[in-house]
């Protein structure tokens, strides 16, 4: 299976060099470039790519605006990975909240580029639990949000601790051996969880811990708080 991709990136340097870079692997296909925001949303409705990768910061439409449109224009066929300069970007919690699978810095290596692709392409989020975990807690934690319009109530005590456990970086594997059950048994709970919360992918599971105040903004992951009552058994 040949993964389409599309890169977009105002520098022009950047841009080049990651189009050519994974122009180089026989699964995946550079279907365009774009200098700006408002030519990657064209692109993409013309060449309907697997995936976008798209700079955060662009003149006139950025890439959180252009990954919105791209995505509802795409009906989420298309995934968006964005790319960054910094680990702790003001925009990366807006993006993921736009419906963006992950972020990418860009002085990532080839490796970690081919890898982020791959990744996001098969449907999966790009959560890593050093920088990501760190950067949501913070910006939730900046923001005098209004109460959440959902809440736990209908998630059974194990959902629950899946979800914070997912916040805080884990891997399926992890969450696992954390809590002494099978990986089969953690991907149930998980597809679970996403029904119930109508969730997309491990980016707005993270996002929805934190809103919920699951997990408390600080250092690292954050620490889990104490399950609401009312969540199911």
């Amino acid at each position: 299976m040949v993964i389409r991709v599309m890169v977009a990136d105002d520098q022009a340097v950047v841009r080049t060099a990651f189009a050519g870079l994974l122009a180089t692997q026989p699964d995946i296909e550079v279907v365009g470039e774009a200098e700006d925001g408002t030519a990657a949303v064209r692109m993409a409705a013309e060449h309907r790519p697997d995936l976008a990768l798209l700079d955060i910061r662009m003149p006139g439409l950025n890439g959180i605006d252009a990954a919105r449109e791209i995505i509802a224009g795409s009906g989420g066929a298309t995934r968006a990975l964005m790319l960054t300069t910094f680990g702790l970007d003001e925009y990366v919690y807006d993006a993921l909240t736009a419906g963006a699978s992950g972020f990418l810095l860009k002085d990532a290596t080839f490796p970690e580029l081919l890898h982020a692709v791959r990744v996001v392409a098969e449907g999966q989020a790009l959560l890593s639990p050093d920088i990501t975990g760190r950067l949501i807690a913070e910006f939730t934690r900046q923001r005098v949000a209004a109460p959440p319009a959902r809440s736990v109530e209908g998630l059974t005590t194990r959902e629950v601790e899946v979800l914070v456990l997912i916040a805080r970086g884990l891997s399926n594997a992890d969450i696992a051996d954390r809590l002494t059950i099978t990986a089969h048994t953690v991907k149930t709970h998980i597809n679970r969880l996403f029904a119930k919360m109508e969730l997309r992918d491990r980016a707005q599971a993270v996002i929805l811990a934190y809103e919920l105040g699951l997990v408390v903004a600080g250092t690292g992951a954050g620490r889990s708080r104490p399950t609401e009552p009312g969540a199911g058994r």
